[in-house]
Order: C-alpha cells, then structure tokens, then sequence
C-alpha cells in the first residue's frame, strides 16, 4: 500500500455482486421446478453437472459477502441477510456459521485449534494412501463442516439460528410445491460439487504446501470466471476487503510481488497431485501455535 496507495481505491462494495447472486439463486429455483419429474438418474446427473457447480459457486459468493463486499462495511447486517438469500440452492444452513469461522481463517491462518481449515491430526494419519485421499476428497463436505464442531466448537449465534430457520422453511415450501426431488437435486449437488469435483480443487490449491516454505497460493485459470475469482488467494489474504472481481487489479498493479510466487493453472491437476503424489496429503498445511490458543 505504501509503494501503490491506489489499491486502497479498489477496497468498495461489488455492486454487482447483489445482482449476479440473486439470478443465481433464481436459477436454482427455477431448476427445482424442472427436475420435479425427473428419473432419479438424472437428477443426480443434472445436480452433479449442473446445479452443483451453481451451489459451490454461491458457497464462494457466500465467502466473499462474508468480508462486506455485497453492501460494504458500513453496511455488515445487510450482508449478514443477503448471505442467508444466497444460502437459499445450498439446501442446508451454512453462511451464519462459515462467516463466524472464516475470521479466525484470515486472523490465525494456519494456527491450531483456531484455524479450522487445517485438517485434524486423524485425518492426515489416516488419509494417506491415494485410494484414502480420493476418499478424503469424496468426504471433504463432511469433515469442512464437522471439523469446527471438534476443534473449536463455538456457541451459537442468532444469526446461525435465523439462517437455519429461513432454510428449512424454504426447504418445506419447496418440497410442500414440488416434492422430494428438487430438495435431493440441491443438497446432492452441493455435497457432490464440494467433494469430488473440478472446482473442489481450490480447497487444496489455497493453503497446501506444494512447495516447501510456501503455504498460500494463487491460481490463474479459467475456473475463477465460475468462483468470483478465489483462485486470487494470495491477492486475497493481502487485501480480504477487495472484492473478488477486483483482485485481478492488484495483481496487475503490484505485479512485482505476485508474478514471481508459485501458482497454479489448473485445479485438476492439483487435484490429481493430491491423491497420487506421496509427499502431499492433509498433512501438507503449516499449523502453527497462536498464543490465544493455547491460552484456551
């Protein structure tokens, strides 16, 4: 910021951000009506090829409004709300609890017990085999949202219960409309989309130590067009108040201290260095102690 104060102009509300979510979310709706008749068969198919990647993308559109860039600072219950609206095709409550944990994610990167992204100490014993880390991976939407509840269980908050209510009655109004089907179509696509899937790769890309002493990286490719450009991970634990469609900026206005870091191109092929190369695992991630931590 010192040698580019003009990164500070980028630090504004996406005001697209509202519009692109909102149609999304009526995409969903409108594809639940379309799968009511459907054979089962295809409607895992379409929730895996279709709805899914809709879901993982509003699950990091979620991300993004978690750090105020939907409505701006000023504005943060505006954002809390619109991320329950944006929750609505993921089928289970999920925004309320990823935000209350994601500060800690930015604030202890890394750091044990606080950081819940770090996988637990079972899970990188366990899972080392590639047969067990493409089980991992199949199983990623469990243990990312059961982990916190082993490593750093929190109270909850009334946003969480606020969110859980509005899904779950929007699930029955759904099912009470349409059935069981477009209810299975939303969270198997989910679950799917966040396991063993394309896009699932930006969860070992970001913080997984490819490259000794390197523990966050950035990726390049196309697939940021469908995730509101995370794949900008470093640009964005710099910046997290930057909005995601905005990181590109930074990386061309501070080229120097980016174009030279390691990165990826592709999450596929991270995705298949994960399972069947022996020196990356769950293990692979920095887990440091915090002070705060082991004060608790």
């Amino acid at each position: 910021l010192a040698k580019y104060p003009e990164i500070k102009a980028l630090m504004v509300p996406d005001p697209h951000l509202k519009w692109i979510v909102s149609g999304m979310v009526f995409v969903q709706l409108l594809a639940c009506y379309l799968v009511k008749d459907l054979s089962w068969k295809w409607v895992f198919f379409w929730a895996y090829a279709f709805g899914g990647c809709i879901n993982h993308s509003m699950t990091l559109a979620i991300h993004d409004i978690s750090h105020n860039v939907a409505f701006g600072n000023k504005q943060a219950k505006w954002n809390r709300w619109f991320a329950v609206f944006a929750n609505l095709p993921i089928g289970i409550p999920y925004s309320a609890s990823f935000k209350k944990y994601h500060i800690d994610h930015h604030r202890y990167l890394g750091g044990d017990i606080l950081d819940v992204d770090v996988p637990t100490d079972f899970e990188g014993w366990f899972f080392c085999t590639p047969l067990r880390k493409l089980l991992w991976l199949f199983l990623q939407p469990l243990f990312y949202s059961l982990r916190p509840l082993y490593v750093n269980p929190k109270a909850i908050t009334q946003m969480e219960i606020f969110n859980a209510l509005v899904q779950f009655s929007v699930d029955l109004i759904i099912y009470y409309l349409w059935g069981l089907k477009p209810i299975i179509y939303l969270i198997a696509g989910t679950l799917l989309c966040m396991g063993l899937h394309p896009i699932s790769g930006h969860f070992i890309a970001e913080h997984y130590m490819f490259l000794k002493g390197y523990e966050t990286y950035s990726y390049y490719g196309p697939l940021n067009w469908l995730t509101f450009n995370v794949g900008y991970h470093m640009e964005h634990h710099d910046f997290p108040s930057i909005p995601g469609c905005k990181l590109p900026m930074v990386k061309k206005i501070a080229a120097e201290y980016y174009d030279n870091l390691p990165h990826h191109r592709s999450w596929i092929r991270v995705l298949w260095a994960f399972v069947f190369d022996d020196t990356i695992g769950p293990y692979s991630r920095v887990k440091r102690l915090c002070k705060m931590a082991k004060e608790g």
